[in-house]
């Protein structure tokens, strides 16, 4: 008789991702996922920036490289560009040597690591758990890593208002000003946000009266404006204004280096003494979780900032995506409009970047998963570099068709207001 096995109690979770599971799992020929979380060709691959291409074969001709193992925190090289292009070279905290990046695994690494670190060294004399705040729209990717950090406090909060199709500004700020002192927010810049800089100004003012911790997550830097210093005004904004905080920083996007997964987390500290020390502790972090960062991504985007021509052509590709993701904002927005879909649709093109809200609620993203085999995520949210030429017209059908069918209501409207 065989043993039984030691992992008896293990129990069999759902699918990480489920909605690309249940779209994975539909045969029908004409299934749309709009959730992809990297950039889209019109032919649905992943985009990749033509400076990348280049790059990598610069790399690969190179005989001076070798595969040695990079230093614990990374590739300096990297760390350094990549810091700069965020906070700006000449930032107070850059100039002052008190900010400092950790080359990490994507973005997600980056928040895992900042989170580990808080856990164990943010408001240590307090008698109560740290209380960490996390959007809605990046609640299920984040959540669970600040959970596994041993946080036991995270509460959601909403940036987006499904009522008025706009930012949810007053519900945010009335969310930080209820919030405990020296809580932690995850804010996210400069997509789905969508704050203006007088809003963020105002944010500002709140965290530092109720000295909460600012914990900036940046995917895609440029793919909101087109523009990589008006993408950032957010973040410099808080250092020039004295926060100390982490960011999350991510190179997937914008380079198209899915799986390459270049990351770095960036420490804006008082002195340099304390950068020192924190990213003293950060290093002990990553040799218990990945020893050492991969190269080759890192040093194609190191490359590619630090180098003048390879830069144009990066910021040429990131201005060419944005105009190519606000045409198809124009054309969804025209399309429902011609259809005669009931509602406005002006807040498609009100918002930026790669990811936005459709304005639909939970029954009518339901209808699309199982009448027309589109799947997005429950709040609506979608990625805009998902649609392309060959799924616009379909997709923009049958979301007249989802709104319309909920008994003639508009969107963002939920069913006992249109009753």
């Amino acid at each position: 008789m065989a043993a039984l096995s030691l992992f008896l109690d293990v129990p069999l979770t759902r699918g990480a991702d489920r909605l690309l599971d249940a779209y994975r799992q539909d045969p029908s020929p004409d299934k749309v996922y709009l959730d992809h979380w990297g950039c889209q060709t019109d032919s649905g691959e992943a985009w990749v920036c033509p400076a990348v291409r280049q790059t990598l074969r610069q790399i690969a001709d190179d005989p001076t490289l070798d595969h040695e193992y990079l230093p614990v925190l990374g590739f300096p090289r990297f760390t350094q560009a990549a810091t700069e292009l965020a906070l700006g070279r000449a930032s107070c905290a850059v100039t002052e040597n008190r900010a400092g990046g950790v080359h990490t695994v994507g973005g997600r690494g980056a928040v895992r690591i900042g989170a580990e670190f808080l856990r164990r060294w943010y408001d240590r004399n307090s008698p109560s758990p740290v209380v960490v705040y996390i959007a809605f729209p990046q609640w299920d990717s984040l959540q669970c890593v600040f959970q596994d950090a041993g946080f036991t406090e995270i509460r959601p909060y909403h940036c987006w208002d499904p009522v008025k199709l706009a930012v949810a500004t007053e519900g945010f700020l009335a969310v930080l000003e209820s919030a405990p002192d020296r809580s932690i927010v995850v804010l996210h810049a400069p997509e789905e946000t969508g704050l203006s800089p007088t809003q963020w100004e105002e944010v500002a003012r709140t965290m530092r009266r109720k000295r909460l911790f600012p914990f900036f997550d940046v995917p895609a830097q440029g793919l909101a404006s087109g523009d990589l210093d008006r993408d950032a005004w957010a973040l410099r904004h808080f250092v020039t204004h004295g926060f100390e905080l982490f960011c999350a920083q991510s190179f997937s996007k914008t380079f198209g280096l899915h799986d390459e997964r270049v990351g770095n987390l960036i420490v804006v500290a008082r002195d340099n003494e304390t950068l020192a020390r924190i990213r003293s502790q950060l290093q002990k972090q990553v040799m218990a979780t990945w020893a050492t960062p991969a190269n080759v991504g890192a040093r194609v985007v190191a490359t590619v900032l630090s180098n003048r021509a390879l830069w144009g052509k990066w910021k040429q590709s990131l201005r060419m995506l944005v105009e190519k993701i606000m045409l198809i904002r124009e054309k969804l927005k025209e399309k429902l409009r011609i259809l005669g879909t009931p509602g406005s649709w002006e807040h498609l093109t009100a918002q930026a970047g790669t990811r936005s809200f459709m304005g639909l609620f939970p029954s009518q993203v339901a209808f699309l998963a199982k009448h027309k085999h589109i799947y997005l995520h429950q709040s609506g949210q979608f990625s805009v570099c998902s649609l392309n030429s060959h799924n616009l017209d379909y997709v923009a059908q049958s979301v007249s068709e989802a709104v319309s069918a909920a008994a003639g209501g508009a969107p963002g409207l939920s069913q006992e207001e249109m009753e």
